[in-house]
């Protein structure tokens, strides 16, 4: 299949068209929260270059969070508005897999017998994580956790890594815990797992919702006369 994939989850923005899995086109903005400005120009861009090639958009795939509101909001947007016009289905794609796929592909994680535990940054001492083997089977479900201690990590070699991950460096210091810097997730890894996907039941487009974890909580407002 051709596949666009869509990736808003954390600060980094990026959009990549794959072929079979492979990734033939993407684009990347690691410059901050700007997705909103970003990610319409990244999807024209790869819309054109598609069809400069004589090919057709036939699936757009979705990184599902959980993540940040903001950003899980504006990818969802574009992805059902895009799944409308061109009349193509919706592939959610689990954002912390993502997140391992990134890992594995360009870190040395070459042993099987290793635990995967992505991270994404939810403030303070708190993140977004998961546990899963080398396979991406889970063994510890997804969850919002404020990280104290590795005690609920499994035994054996643990790699962890992600944008909520260096902060727990201090208290994940096992010497079977190591700490994989500089993975985020990016639309280019999605295309193997949407594939996988795409054999699932469809997703109600005008239904769909982020996986958000947490129910999002507005800060009050700063500007004079909102408060």
């Amino acid at each position: 299949m051709t596949i666009l994939c869509i990736e808003t989850s954390t600060q980094v923005c990026s959009a990549a068209v794959t072929i079979g899995g492979v990734p033939i086109a993407e684009r990347v903005c690691r410059e901050g929260a700007n997705h909103a400005q970003m990610l319409p120009v990244f999807v024209e861009e790869l819309l054109a270059e598609v069809r400069s090639k004589g090919l057709k958009i036939e699936a757009v795939a979705l990184s599902a969070g959980p993540g940040s509101y903001t950003g899980l909001r504006i990818g969802t947007s574009t992805a059902k508005g895009i799944c409308y016009g061109l009349d193509v289905p919706l592939i959610p794609v689990q954002t912390l897999q993502v997140l391992c796929v990134a890992a594995v592909s360009t870190a040395p994680v070459e042993r099987r017998d290793v635990y995967l535990c992505p991270m994404i940054d939810a403030r303070r001492m708190e993140v977004y994580t998961a546990v899963y083997d080398a396979y991406l089977q889970e063994v510890l479900p997804v969850q919002a956790k404020v990280v104290e201690d590795g005690g609920w990590l499994p035994e054996g070699e643990v790699y962890y890594f992600g944008d909520g991950a260096a902060k727990c460096q201090e208290v994940l210091g096992a010497d079977s815990v190591h700490f994989i810097g500089d993975i985020v997730p990016e639309a280019k890894y999605m295309g193997v797992m949407a594939e996988q996907g795409k054999a699932l039941s469809g997703t109600e487009i005008a239904y769909y919702e982020p996986f958000y974890l947490k129910e999002f909580v507005a800060a009050p407002s700063h500007v004079k006369g909102l408060q």
